[in-house]
Parts: structure tokens; C-alpha cells; sequence
């Protein structure tokens, strides 16, 4: 078996090591929390059809598709025969012996094919592919929507399925207006089919709601997405179904064991391509591991934060030690796998408040896309006000594209720019309907990596977890990890992602003045505080980086 056949696995570790061992000078106590970004690739073997199972082993992929069959599907009638093309187009394309249903979503939910009243999938073949299409033909369009009644029919129909990968497809024109109908209202549904499946969401018509695809899909490890037009339906469902039979790893887990006394877990999430909280599972009986699970990898690379709570009492300044070993496990794995080795997550104890600021650049666009997404959902809530509203939507709208823009993502300046009257204006444009908020909102959901973190040479992750540390001298490393383990990475004084390329440098005062934008005063041990939280932070920041998140350069003192 050569490395060229094997489905590989990377992990590296982002983070900036530096705590503060001691109070601040104005004797505030930070939280000790450390933060990393772990950044996790698949790549499998070139041209391999990852989704076909070796012989013997069963299908790989077992799918529901679900089809929103309520009255105002039929308003225009456009969006029913859609989702009939897309729904068959999908069905046309899953592999020999893949496990499937069809379900139409009402009130309550029915099974369109295998057939009314069935508790198994139907297994693809010729005629059963066809059987299928023909009774997705005929469906009709009446009643309401109950999306809770839907999935958990989904549940129970992949229950007992033995397939690695087991996915639901839902489509709706609305929203989840007729919960109270169902036997389990949509919040229990989704505790019951957590874990069970992923599920992708998708939005068509002119009255879905964003943030009900969102709920669902961050429930369910899957994606919400959205048409503008029913003609692009068909050719979105292809194009999902083709990335699924290309699923190079149908689970992966993130194993982190705290090995420092003191050292707890507090969150793992998933950040990049979009924010899912994950949960813990126990790792195995005995020990301080849990594992984390994700789901349905293609060729492609996702990110997640980490944040750990630390202990540095009775540690000495300057002391570097490992909090937590992070390693990846895939379990029933079915094809060569090579995975990447234990990496760890450090710490180092400073007293320097400017070390202590600094935060790995991975962390903070996270928090810009946070407040993004955020902007625009209060610039919607207030445009929803009508004319009462307009200054605050307006208002918004341009914090969202001021972080868009520091954020350097084209494809969310792109959707809010469908928003804005004129370019540069910052205000909302006239004539706008609901549905081009629900697109927005779910633009604003979705984030992207930067194309390379500043400080790396060479790579992604190619530096060393113990470079650039800012004239701090030598650390002291004590533990199972030495400094510089490959793929533990330390951006040490570089300018964060975020920077503006005018910016001066953490620890400068900006031009003009004795702080940002000449407002701000830069404190003796080169700092600035937020006039607002009292976060600190280094001199060159343009937002707080404290709960407030409030504009500081330019801003007045």
C-alpha cells in the first residue's frame, strides 16, 4: 500500500501560548483561558470514489429526502415542481444498494416511497430508482408545516441502518408554523436525532426563515443553504449528493486529554466553514479524555476552537507547559488511513500584560465573524421597525461591512452588498423583501480561513510553538512536550488577521495622537483600555476585544 492510496489526515494546532500569571496594574483578574484553533484536513487518495464500500462491507450511504408538501408550496406552483426535478435528480444519482426514502412534510409527515406506512428504506436499483421518481411525480401539495413531525420520522427510519453515512436532505418554502401539531415539539426532535444523522437544510420560495435552518443544521452537524430561483434547485441537490458519494472519513473524532492538574475543557466548537457547537462523549471508561464528533468529511478542511481553563498557581513566569494532548481517532475506519500524531496545547505563564493580550489571529477572526453575524441580525430586527428603525438598521449594516471588510471575505461584502443602496453608503436600500434578509443571514453564518495565517512560512503550519515570542527570552518547558513540537503553532508578535496594513504594531501608539485614531491614550506598559469594558489590549487594536466589542480607533475617549 503506497501513501498515494491512503486517505490522510492532518491536525496542526494555532494558539498563542502567553497567560497572565499575575493581576493586570489595575488589579482586574483575567479569566486564564486558553484558546487554540485546531485546524483538521482530509485529503483522500486522488480520483478514489471515497463513498464505494469495500466488498462485502455494505452500503456507505443511507439518505432521506424530504419534500415540504404544504399548501403554500403550490404559491407558485414553481416551487413544488422544483422540488420534484431536484428530489428525482437525487434519487437518480445515489449508487446501487444505497439504503433511501422519500418523505412529504405536512402537518405530520408520510412516506412517498418505499411506500405509505413503511418502516425500512428502499435499496437502489433500476426499478426501484424509477419506482421512486414516479411517485415523487405525483405528489400534491396541502396542509401546513410541522418540520419536528419530519425529522423524527427520519430518525426512525435510520435507526437500524448499518451505513456509515447517514444523511437527511430537508426542503421547505416556510416555517415552523404548526409545531403545536406535532407529537414532539422541533427542540425535542432535534435532542433525539443529535448524533443519529447530519442533516443539510435548504430554503426555497420567498417566506423561509434563516434562523430556523440554522438551529437545525447546527443541531445536526449539516448546512443551511437557500435558492434564489427554483431553477437552481436541481443542480444544488446534484451537486450536495456528489459531495456525500465522496465522503473520504464518515466520522471523526477530536480526543483532548487535559495532562496539567488544574486544566479543564470548557468548549469545543466547530468555526470554519460554519459554527456548530460540538458536545462531548466519554473517550472510554477511566481518565480525563472526551472526544468530540464530527461527521461526513470530504477532501476539504475545517477548523475548531478550543478553549481550556488553566491553573498557574505555583508555576514559575516563563514556564511553558503542555495543558492538553489533542489527537484524532477514527473509528471503523474502512480504507488505509494514515492520521497525524498527538499534537499538544500550551502554556506559557508571563507578567507581561502585552504578551498576556495577545491572542492567536485564528481566535480573533472568529470573533469578528461573531460580530458580524450579529450586526446583521440587529440591522434586520430593526429594519423590521419600519421607519422607526431605519437609523439603527443603517447603522448596523455598516459595522457589518466595516468587520466584512476587515475580515477581507469577498463573499460576505458580496451579500451585504446586496443590501446596501450604493456602494460606500452604508445604508439599506429601498424596495428590500424579507426573504433578501433570510440570504443574508445565512451568508453571515458561513466563514472562511484566511489564506494564511501571518507569522507562517513556507505553509500552513510550517512554524514552531516556540517561535517569536517577542524578546521573552528562552521558556522553560517542563512536561511530556518540548517547545517547537511540529504542528503546535505559535504566531508569536505578528500582526493579527485582521490587522489593517496601516496599523501600527501591537505595542505603538497609533499616529496622530496618544492612542488609536488619537483618542485613546496608550498606557505606560503599552496598552489601551476600552473606555467601555475595561478590556486591554494592544495599542494598535481597532475593536475591543472584550464583551463590548465597540470600535476604538477613532473613537472618542
Amino acid at each position: 500500500m503506497t501513501v498515494a492510496e491512503e486517505t490522510e489526515v492532518t491536525l496542526e494546532v494555532g494558539q498563542r501560548t502567553e497567560l497572565p500569571a499575575l493581576p493586570d496594574p489595575a488589579g482586574h483578574h483575567p479569566e486564564r483561558e486558553m484558546h487554540a484553533i485546531l485546524e483538521i484536513g482530509v485529503r483522500g487518495p486522488s480520483g478514489a470514489p471515497h463513498a464505494t464500500p469495500a466488498p462485502g462491507t455494505g452500503p456507505a450511504l443511507a439518505e432521506v429526502l424530504i419534500v415540504d408538501t404544504s399548501r403554500s408550496m403550490l404559491h407558485p406552483p414553481a416551487k413544488l415542481h422544483a422540488a420534484k426535478d431536484a428530489t428525482a435528480a437525487a434519487v437518480r444519482m445515489l449508487p446501487f444498494g444505497t439504503s433511501f426514502a422519500v418523505l412529504a412534510g405536512r402537518f405530520d409527515a408520510t412516506v412517498v416511497h418505499p411506500g405509505p406506512g413503511s418502516q425500512v428504506l428502499a435499496v437502489a436499483r433500476p426499478g426501484e430508482r424509477e419506482a421512486a421518481e414516479r411517485a415523487v411525480r405525483l405528489l400534491d401539495a396541502d396542509g401546513g408545516t410541522a418540520i419536528g413531525a419530519w425529522l423524527d420520522l427520519a430518525r426512525r427510519l435510520l435507526k437500524d441502518q448499518p451505513a456509515p453515512v447517514k444523511h437527511v436532505l430537508l426542503l421547505t418554502d416556510g416555517r415552523n408554523e404548526h409545531d403545536h401539531r406535532s407529537r414532539r415539539p422541533l427542540e425535542t426532535v432535534l435532542d433525539a436525532c443529535a448524533g443519529q444523522f447530519v442533516c443539510d437544510a435548504w430554503g426555497i420560495g420567498d417566506d423561509w426563515d434563516a434562523e430556523l435552518l440554522l438551529a437545525i443544521t447546527r443541531r445536526l452537524h449539516g448546512r443551511a443553504r437557500a435558492v434564489r430561483r427554483e431553477s437552481e434547485l436541481t443542480a444544488a441537490y446534484e451537486e450536495l449528493i456528489a459531495g456525500l458519494l465522496g465522503t473520504a472519513v464518515p466520522e471523526l473524532r477530536i480526543r483532548l486529554t487535559p495532562t496539567t492538574p488544574g486544566t479543564v475543557i470548557r468548549q469545543v466548537k466547530q468555526v470554519v466553514p460554519n459554527e456548530q457547537e460540538l458536545q462531548p462523549v466519554p473517550a472510554g471508561p477511566g481518565g480525563r479524555a472526551a472526544e468530540y464528533v464530527t461527521r461526513a468529511w470530504g477532501d476539504e478542511v475545517r477548523h475548531f476552537q478550543v478553549v481550556l481553563t488553566a491553573d498557574p498557581t505555583g508555576r514559575e513566569s516563563g514556564e511553558e507547559l503542555q495543558l492538553a494532548a489533542v489527537e484524532i481517532v477514527v473509528p471503523g475506519v474502512r480504507r488505509p488511513l494514515r492520521l497525524p500524531p498527538p499534537r499538544p496545547i500550551l502554556v506559557r505563564w508571563t507578567d507581561d500584560p502585552l504578551d498576556a493580550s495577545r491572542r492567536h489571529p485564528g481566535v480573533r477572526r472568529h470573533e469578528l465573524y461573531q460580530r458580524a453575524s450579529a450586526a446583521v441580525a440587529q440591522a434586520y430586527r430593526a429594519w423590521l421597525r419600519g421607519a422607526d428603525g431605519r437609523e439603527a438598521a443603517d447603522r448596523e449594516l455598516a459595522r457589518a461591512l466595516a468587520l466584512a471588510a476587515e475580515l477581507g471575505d469577498a463573499q460576505l461584502l458580496g451579500a451585504l452588498r446586496l443590501i446596501e443602496s450604493a456602494p460606500g453608503t452604508g445604508r439599506i436600500r429601498p424596495g428590500l423583501k424579507d426573504v433578501d434578509w433570510q440570504h443574508l443571514i445565512l451568508s453571515s453564518a458561513l466563514t472562511t480561513p484566511p489564506e494564511r495565517f501571518p507569522g507562517e512560512g513556507g505553509g500552513r503550519g510550517s512554524s514552531g510553538a516556540g517561535a517569536g515570542r517577542g524578546g521573552a527570552g528562552p521558556a522553560k518547558v517542563r512536561g511530556p512536550v518540548e517547545a517547537g513540537v511540529p504542528g503546535s503553532r505559535d504566531d508569536g508578535g505578528a500582526a493579527p488577521a485582521d490587522a489593517d496594513p496601516g496599523d501600527p504594531g501591537p505595542g505603538h501608539a497609533a499616529p496622530g495622537g496618544g492612542g488609536p485614531g488619537g483618542a485613546l491614550p496608550v498606557r505606560p506598559d503599552g496598552l489601551v483600555e476600552c473606555p467601555d469594558c475595561r478590556w486591554l489590549g494592544p495599542a494598535g487594536s481597532r475593536y475591543c476585544g472584550g464583551d463590548c466589542g465597540r470600535l476604538l480607533r477613532g473613537a472618542p475617549a
